[in-house]
């Protein structure tokens, strides 16, 4: 089994990767981070090349991405909430996933056949306000192919409660992990 998670964090010991830290700590198998702040990865242009072509004209850090996306069994999208949505970093990322899009409605194409389960971890410090960013997500993950996807995991008042200490955040984690565990009958 493998699993697939986008760190959409700018900090490599923040809330957020607490969080991702407990989830490895559960999941079985193979588990990759694709730590969005640190990949040469552009947005997309809307150059439409993926109009009439599987893939993107641009070549950087994003084929690898693609390459990822269609070996998972499980993808996990963890994201602070900056006004209340996910990172711009990680939302750059998301927008080569156009690619994908235009292969089910231009092209008529499958362009991820197996399909996946889905997880959202969001960490917010204080509005409250984090569905949209869990819409953005679960839209995201719908595009790369999660047909199954746990409702989203939220850690609120993060400037107030460190992560490991939030209970129902590290009991949300420990659920995403085992959802992610279970074998889907054959």
């Amino acid at each position: 089994m493998k699993t697939l998670i986008f760190n959409g964090s700018p900090r490599k010991d923040g809330d957020t990767a607490a969080l991702i830290s407990e989830f490895v700590k559960q999941i079985e198998g193979e588990c990759k981070i694709i730590d969005v702040f640190d990949c040469n990865i552009n947005s997309c242009t809307d150059c439409r090349f993926c109009w009439e072509y599987a893939g993107c004209s641009q070549k950087d850090g994003m084929q690898e991405v693609y390459d990822d996306i269609q070996a998972c069994d499980n993808i996990l999208i963890a994201s602070p909430v900056f006004f209340t949505e996910l990172t711009g970093q990680l939302l750059v990322v998301a927008s080569r996933l156009q690619t994908y899009f235009c292969a089910r409605y231009f092209r008529k194409e499958i362009p991820i056949v197996k399909s996946k389960k889905g997880g959202i971890l969001l960490v917010q410090g204080g509005s409250h306000r984090a569905d949209k960013a869990a819409d953005t997500a679960t839209m995201l993950l719908n595009t790369m192919n999660a047909i199954d996807i746990k409702p989203a995991v939220f850690c609120l008042d993060a400037d107030s409660v460190s992560p490991g200490d939030n209970l129902q955040a590290v009991e949300g984690v420990r659920e995403i992990a085992n959802f992610f565990n279970r074998k889907a009958p054959d």
